[in-house]
């Protein structure tokens, strides 16, 4: 692996404000900046040869331009540009792997709230042993009042999830907040209404599990701003809500296949698809 922020670039609107994105995160992590334009091929056969020459030319053109708008946005910032040939999807999930973060444009539907994920974007986060970072055109830099929004599940392994979330708050000095999704179970239906205090019981214990959780990270990032605390109802709706005030929303991702390929979670995918801010995609056991 290698100490760099890896962009996949396109030209469309997303890449490029995945590109800017990118940057301001490679500047923070102190690395290099890779942007890397991906030729599919082999071309399809009716493709000619002179129009494969323009696209040539036109990725030149496009990793030139955004390299020099990185290095005058960011003075001192070292940029790298590579273009690769074969399957986009392939051949990013393979620059990934040797990337601390890789960042993607993720396409949004105009004023609808979503994203439209391509299925080389999907690919790539379902796949890479890295952090994926998803950014749609509208995302900027400017922090809404709700920092870090991070999704957490306190009866899994998820110490790769909360390394990643307290460095990245640590380096933007944005405050973090910890979520942990909880329903009543099924079981405990007549029991809730009989004693009100049911729910409050089983709400208090999932709370001390939390800080049980991320009470060692406080004491080893004790400059970070840190809030935890469970919240009743579906995580993926809960996490799409506080995506709405968030700079930056980060989630796991359990390492499992499926017959058609690598799998996200139905949490993953319902924030990957719904949330308004940059999404970062983690890999866990």
């Amino acid at each position: 692996m290698t100490a760099q922020v890896t962009v996949g670039l396109d030209g469309s609107e997303e890449s490029l404000a995945a590109a800017r994105w990118a940057a301001g995160e490679a500047v923070l992590r102190e690395v290099p900046l890779r942007l890397v334009h991906v030729e599919e091929w082999p071309n399809p056969p009716e493709l000619p040869l002179a129009y494969s020459r323009t696209l040539a030319g036109r990725a030149e053109r496009l990793l030139r331009d955004e390299a020099d708008r990185a290095r005058k946005n960011h003075p001192g910032l070292e940029v790298l540009v590579e273009r690769a040939r074969g399957r986009a999807a392939e051949e990013l999930t393979a620059a990934a792997d040797e990337a601390d973060l890789t960042v993607l444009g993720s396409r949004g539907l105009g004023g609808v709230l979503g994203f439209v994920v391509g299925s080389v974007s999907l690919a790539v986060v379902g796949s890479a042993r890295q952090p994926v970072v998803l950014v749609r055109a509208r995302n900027g830099r400017v922090a809404p009042e709700g920092g870090i929004v991070v999704g957490v599940d306190i009866y899994h392994p998820c110490e790769a999830l909360l390394a990643f979330s307290f460095n990245e708050a640590a380096r933007t000095n944005l405050p973090l907040r910890f979520l942990h999704s909880w329903t009543l179970l099924a079981s405990y239906g007549y029991t809730a209404v009989v004693d009100q205090g049911t729910d409050e019981e089983l709400g208090s214990r999932l709370l001390g599990g939390l800080d049980d959780l991320v009470d060692p990270w406080r004491k080893t990032y004790p400059g970070v701003d840190v809030t935890a605390g469970p919240v009743v109802g579906s995580a993926a709706y809960q996490l799409v809500e506080a995506a709405r005030t968030a700079q930056l929303v980060i989630v796991g991702r359990r390492s499992r296949t499926v017959p058609v390929g690598p799998h996200l979670g139905h949490v993953a995918h319902a924030v990957i698809h719904h949330s308004p801010a940059p999404v970062a995609v983690v890999p866990l056991p």
